[in-house]
């Protein structure tokens, strides 16, 4: 301990991870405390969902629940949800109320933890209900464990919950997702029964959403319109020292950043979420986070706890948090790479090969089940991901291009290819030996990483790597569910017609497995997707269905998606109806909120500076009246330039302002065309202009923090 009177300081300590990990999670160890062995064993089914629980069980649940929520310092419960705005949502309700004489009774029945009744007419519902009809319907998933969020004075019990409207049409994100789960299981179930596998009891798929985001000094970044109301710039020149550098990659994390990093792992290890890396993205401030991987259904919860996580904490630490796709033009924007796999009951990796041949047969069997299913719905991938954000992102600085394909590397492709010689034996590169003994050699991959591709398979796992940084991961894992569902479909039904003419279902397998990627060759590409080469084959080989943001968004209305996604009872027509003028909508109000503020920037900022330049310039030129000196036109013409540039943009703004008004009496999807085909450009000419004007202004004239400035977390 420090003596009296000394300037050193106590750190605080911290308890260990091991020590808080999943405290305020209603998991297993708490049930024990706070239910009968009966009732968990019933709770147990349920969460597997093998039986629903019975109204007696329900009230001893939410008794247990509310008693352990209490003691960790709950004083209110929440049905949270996942409305089509991608964001989350909770309406708060006491555990306490008083009685007639002013004494506390503490309330939370079975009911209520099985079934709310939010209020349903404010959320998005694309005209599928009137204003007046209000009623909604919240219902506990019982496979996503209930959770605390703590407060600064109390703490709230989160039941994680599906969203109805009174009809049953949902209006969340969740229940299509667990419906894409429960086909995708249903499915891979059935070809593992033709391959003899009797004694899987469930199949599960695993995700795994790598995070990138951006963290900015708050004080500075809060002097930016475009980045408070935007969460981007929408101007801005670029600095001098940018990422091409590659100075920030993997690097030193800076301390203040580290302090933030460390927080959030802390508060996020205590509702059971481990983060399993942390590091420098590429773009300066630019950062990522790897959650572990866990099932489909809870890493899409967990997604959205971790982003509501990092918001608040960054508040704390004086930090501005973006997970915009594309904060900072020509600089890396921050994608969600989503990590998937099927893991079965006997913990074994569906997608994870062998060097043995006969065990190699199911792995070949699933994946390409995979590739088929991509190749017949490509386009639902692309609507799944088709974003205002993502629209600015795709095709650029380490983003793959909006095209789908599939990259599956140089061994795995030849093995395929080879399939009717080799019968699929899956030869393993050796070890790498670096030469230096006290280094131990390290494993080659079978492939190397195609950083271009949208879905590549990375050893045991396809990356899917086109979903943007700020999108709620539910929407795209339920898009992926489908098409490989879908995939498994098609090859268990030709696998058991091919076994019921007396055929081993190995040896069919490996003949169905050829056919299907021959089928399916259309989606597969090892190149770099980047080149214009790429994109002319792509058309050839009618993968490009779309060409700007609205009618990738219209891709998820193609007959084709629609009858696949009805089949497999993931979405009806209707529903997909709804989802889909939800997200025109969205794309719409997400567009003409930048357009506004740029125009709001330019009278309130850009142009009185350049005003001031123009006097500034004038008057010292003036000054020089009667001085002899060579320059002076060079001088003229940066006054002229300005001048030029100032005329300019009064003209385009002019457009731009109009293009706005026009939009309002519009429909959606016509408002999105003359967007994509008005707005886009004028908003892109008014940059150009915009950023040129900053490079002539002085730097205390200039309104707005430079990316110079902000791209920085110094002092």
């Amino acid at each position: 301990m420090a003596a009296s009177g000394s300037s050193v300081t106590e750190e605080k300590q911290y308890p260990p991870v091991r020590e808080i990990f999943g405290s305020l999670v209603f998991d297993k160890r708490a049930m024990r405390e706070h239910l009968p062995k009966k009732v968990i064993a019933n709770l147990e089914e349920a969460m597997l969902g093998r039986k629903s629980l019975d109204a007696g069980d329900a009230d001893i649940v939410a008794m247990g629940m509310r008693n352990w929520a209490i003691s960790k310092g709950a004083t209110h419960w929440t049905h949270w949800f996942h409305p089509l705005n991608e964001n989350t949502a909770e309406k708060h309700q006491a555990f306490t109320l008083p009685l007639e004489d002013g004494s506390p009774l503490e309330v939370f029945s079975g009911k209520d933890l099985m079934q709310g009744e939010p209020d349903a007419s404010s959320f998005p519902s694309a005209g599928s209900r009137s204003t007046f009809e209000a009623r909604g319907y919240s219902a506990w998933d019982t496979s996503s464990a209930a959770f605390i969020v703590k407060s600064p004075k109390g703490a709230t019990l989160c039941i994680p919950s599906v969203f109805l409207s009174y009809d049953g049409t949902p209006l969340d994100l969740k229940t299509g997702l667990l419906r894409a789960l429960d086909s995708i299981e249903a499915n891979s179930l059935k070809l593992l029964r033709i391959f003899g596998q009797r004694g899987v009891r469930y199949v599960r798929m695993t995700v795994g959403s790598e995070q990138e985001y951006f963290l900015l000094d708050r004080p500075r970044a809060q002097k930016r319109p475009d980045i408070r109301f935007c969460g981007k710039t929408i101007i801005g020149a670029q600095p001098a020292k940018d990422q091409k550098l590659d100075h920030h990659y993997f690097g030193s994390i800076s301390p203040r950043v580290l302090a933030y990093m460390e927080d959030v792992e802390r508060d996020l290890a205590r509702i059971g979420i481990a983060i399993a890396t942390r590091h420098n993205e590429v773009a300066r401030c630019q950062f990522e986070f790897a959650p572990l991987f866990s099932e489909a259904n809870i890493a899409c919860d967990q997604n959205l706890m971790i982003m509501e996580t990092m918001r608040k904490l960054a508040q704390k630490h004086e930090l501005r948090l973006l997970f915009h796709e594309k904060p900072f033009a020509d600089m890396n924007g921050s994608g969600k790479h989503v990590n998937i796999s099927l893991v079965d009951s006997e913990g074994r990796n569906l997608l994870k090969p062998s060097t043995n041949q006969r065990k190699n047969i199911i792995f070949l069997t699933f994946l390409a089940s995979f590739v088929l299913g991509v190749s017949k719905h490509f386009s639902l991938l692309q609507a799944v991901t088709a974003t205002a954000g993502n629209m600015y992102r795709l095709g650029g600085h380490e983003a793959p291009p909006s095209i789908i394909s599939i990259y599956l590397g140089e061994a795995l492709t030849k093995m395929i290819k080879e399939l009717g010689t080799s019968a699929g034996e899956f030869s393993r590169k050796p070890n790498i030996d670096l030469g230096l003994a006290k280094l131990a050699s390290i494993t080659a991959y079978d492939s190397d990483r195609n950083r271009t591709s949208p879905v590549a398979f990375t050893g045991d796992k396809f990356e899917f790597r086109a979903p943007g940084g700020s999108q709620a991961v539910a929407f795209p894992v339920t898009g992926v569910a489908a098409v490989w569902s879908l995939g498994l479909k098609r090859v268990s039904e030709r696998l058991e017609a091919s076994v019921e003419t007396g055929k081993d279902p190995l040896d069919a397998a490996l003949e169905i497995v050829a056919e299907t990627i021959n089928e399916a060759g259309k989606i597969l590409f090892e190149g770099d997707s980047y080149t214009p080469e790429w994109k002319a084959e792509a058309q050839k080989r009618g993968l490009i269905r779309s060409n700007s943001t609205p009618e990738a968004i219209d891709l998820l209305l193609d007959k084709d998606n629609v009858a696949m996604l009805e089949e497999l009872k993931i979405y009806t027509k209707r529903e997909v109806d709804v989802i889909h003028e939800i997200r025109m909508e969205s794309f719409c109000t997400a567009i003409e909120v930048e357009m506004a503020m740029q125009y709001d920037m330019l009278y309130e900022g850009v142009l009185p500076a350049i005003s001031k330049q123009l006097l500034l310039e004038k008057g010292s030129l003036d000054a020089m009246a009667g001085v002899d000196f060579k320059d002076g036109e060079a001088w003229r013409g940066l006054i002229v330039k300005l001048g030029t540039i100032k005329a300019t943009l009064i003209k385009e703004s002019a457009k731009l302002a109009e293009t706005k008004k026009r939009l309002e009496d519009l429909p959606a999807r016509e408002r999105a065309e003359v967007i994509v085909n008005e707005g886009v450009p004028l908003m892109r000419a008014i940059r150009k202009l915009s950023d040129d004007a900053e490079e002539l202004i002085s730097s205390d004239i200039w309104p707005y923090p430079t990316y110079r400035n902000l791209l920085s977390l110094s002092a």
